[in-house]
């Protein structure tokens, strides 16, 4: 092969966010593609793959870079500062966990205010700060009328 192969939508960004943090198990884009690559060096001159095998194989890899970009989106409009900031003045539930980790309970307070700390969003309540990702539960605050 005289020069590297540019597929349609390869993004080397995707590539190695998939990737990025993954335990050894999980196969990326790259590793997929080296595979596709070496499989059509070594092929039998004798018996080359089909096309229709081919075909597929690139359908495949183009369905993994749809998802890989899908999840992105997914995890970018999960941390929309616009999306969190809807939970200011509202009463959240959220998780409690033991020293261990481990889901214990819930609690229940009215959002102050959202804080971006080491990329993940908190809702700061009562002087905590609750990972947004722990929160289960959200409910408009309603005055009660007094007679």
């Amino acid at each position: 092969m005289a020069g590297a192969v540019q597929w349609p939508n390869y993004s080397k960004v995707n590539a190695t966010t998939a990737t990025n943090g993954q335990n050894g198990n999980v196969m990326g884009k790259d590793q997929f593609l080296k595979i596709l690559i070496t499989q059509l060096r070594n092929q039998d001159p004798a018996a080359p793959m089909q096309d229709r095998e081919f075909i597929a194989q690139m359908a495949q890899f183009s369905s993994l870079e749809q998802m890989m970009n899908m999840t992105k989106e997914i995890q970018d409009l999960r941390q929309s500062l616009g999306i969190a900031s809807g939970m200011i003045g509202r009463e959240v539930t959220w998780l409690t966990y033991d020293e261990n980790g481990e889901a214990i309970g819930q609690d229940t307070g009215v959002v102050d205010g959202i804080v971006i700390k080491e990329g993940a969003q908190y809702a700061e309540i009562g002087g905590k700060q609750i990972a947004v990702s722990d929160i289960v539960g959200m409910r408009t605050v309603t005055e009660e009328a007094t007679p």
